[in-house]
């Protein structure tokens, strides 16, 4: 059954009533994260003042599934020794002089749980952001434990609460909740369905993925997360294949791209062969090699006549910078399911 993409779909009332919880769940990204910080202000303001009673952690863990966000922020910027650990059984040199963070969303993972009641067996100090009734709390209970409520059950929303929380100890980076939720809403306004194509960049990045296979690249730490968030978006969406990767990674799959030929008939058996768009998350790094790793896969894909597409960034601070990214990228894969129809 032959797929085909419909770009008149994105700018349909009808067809976007169908999508509008999808949708809504997007534009809502902003006040999540507002309602996570709200809720676990109070418990955050006591953990603070709490460790500033004892000495700054010989280590931070992040343990859990969703560690790996909290190491694409932290590793550069963290002042001890940090260690993202997403087994449920925590290494063995973890004790009681250093930190174990654990984000978990939705409060029923196990293996969250296990590494949570592990760290207080150790006496960990330890640091949970989880629905306040669900299992993993259960598990946290202990003398150098706190528990961040959160109720929102949204991953980023979650991190935002626990990055704050590092923030104020001087373990990460400025992570100010406010400043992501403004940056969440500048992109649901940007890219809201109410915005026709003309004036929309999820929409149009939705058409110009809508016949390729994207190519996703992010030259800082942040920024290669945000694309594998986002690849993995396009390929739920879609269906294709959508990859994400290092510059010396995805440079021979645009190097091999045939170089396009204009008298190609789009409509001729063999023609629809779909070819690689390279989509540049850019967060505004300055650094020197994600700009020469940037003007190489540029380079190559303007010889080979491969398009390329970018999505930027306004955002003050570095976690604002992605959540920016991932949810400009995640309009553009919804819009991308929004347009594809089947014969």
């Amino acid at each position: 059954m032959a797929t085909w993409f419909d770009e008149s779909r994105l700018d349909d009332a009808g067809v976007l009533t169908t999508a509008d919880l999808r949708l809504r769940a997007l534009a809502e990204s902003g006040s999540r994260v507002r309602r996570a910080a709200g809720d676990a202000a109070e418990a955050c303001a006591a953990a603070v003042a709490r460790a500033a009673e004892v000495d700054r952690p010989r280590a931070v863990l992040a343990a859990g599934p969703d560690s790996r966000l909290l190491r694409a922020v932290l590793e550069p910027w963290c002042p001890v020794p940090f260690v993202a650990w997403p087994a449920p059984a925590l290494p063995g040199w973890v004790g009681s002089l250093d930190l174990v963070v654990v984000l978990a969303p939705d409060g029923a993972d196990v293996g969250a749980a296990s590494a949570v009641a592990e760290a207080v067996r150790r006496g960990c100090q330890l640091v949970v952001a989880c629905p306040p009734d669900s299992l993993v709390a259960q598990h946290a209970a202990g003398r150098w434990s706190t528990i961040l409520p959160t109720e929102s059950r949204d991953q980023l929303a979650t991190a935002v609460v626990v990055l704050d929380y590092l923030d104020r100890l001087s373990l990460g980076p400025e992570a100010d909740a406010e400043q992501v939720a403004e940056a969440l809403d500048a992109v649901a306004i940007a890219c809201s369905p109410n915005r026709d194509l003309a004036v929309n960049p999820a929409k149009v990045l939705a058409i110009a993925l809508a016949d390729a296979n994207p190519v996703l690249w992010g030259g800082s730490v942040l920024a290669a997360r945000a694309a594998r968030r986002v690849a993995e978006q396009v390929r739920r969406a879609s269906g294709r294949s959508a990859l994400a990767g290092d510059a010396e990674h995805l440079l021979p799959l645009i190097e091999a791209a045939r170089p396009r030929d204009v008298f190609d008939d789009p409509f001729a058996d063999g023609a629809a062969d779909q070819r690689p768009v390279l989509l540049v998350l850019d967060d505004g790094t300055d650094d020197p090699l994600v700009r020469e790793q940037r003007a190489r896969l540029v380079g190559a894909a303007d010889e080979r006549g491969v398009r390329v597409e970018v999505v930027t960034t306004d955002a003050t601070t570095e976690v604002a910078r992605y959540a920016s990214l991932l949810l400009s990228g995640t309009y553009a894969a919804e819009y991308l399911r929004i347009g594809l129809v089947e014969d």
